[in-house]
């Protein structure tokens, strides 16, 4: 019995630093720009909510969107503070974000999370989806706090 429960332990102990390596796996390909590596990262039916436009669907889609917003810009995420809650081969997290990013040559500085779903597919991890909060994303010369309007 007590063979059992540390069997039990062992794996959702794996489950979770497995899950915590895909949002860092996925952070690094972003910041290499490695398209085809991050979106291999996804189910195949995956989807991501950017929260600025209609949530992308597919390998396809992901492929074709990442393209486009990872073509000039640099995005430099780190990933933190990861949150999951595994349910088998299902799990669920957050996984909060500080970001560098240089756009239209600004640097630019952000801070959000990602509320993402996550399955196991053969063994493997993936994200069923990802959704993206961003907090603030503001040129660094101009600062965070006067972009809230909550205050």
């Amino acid at each position: 019995m007590a063979s059992a429960s540390i069997e039990a332990g062992l794996r959702e102990l794996t489950d979770r630093e497995a899950i915590r390596d895909l949002a860092r796996r996925y952070a690094h390909h972003v910041w290499r720009k490695e398209v085809p590596e991050a979106i291999g990262l996804f189910t195949d039916d995956g989807e991501m909510d950017t929260g600025d436009a209609p949530v992308i669907r597919g390998r396809e889609a992901l492929l074709a969107a990442y393209e486009r917003m990872l073509g000039d810009a640099e995005f430099h995420p780190f990933v933190h503070n990861h949150v999951v809650e595994v349910r088998g081969d299902t799990a669920t997290g957050t996984c909060y974000l500080d970001l560098r990013a240089s756009l239209a040559g600004r640097s630019m500085i952000g801070s959000g999370y990602y509320d993402d779903r996550y399955v196991r597919v053969d063994g493997t991890w993936k994200f069923r989806s990802r959704k993206l909060t961003l907090c603030y994303l503001v040129p660094l010369s101009e600062g965070w706090a006067e972009s809230r309007d909550d205050r």
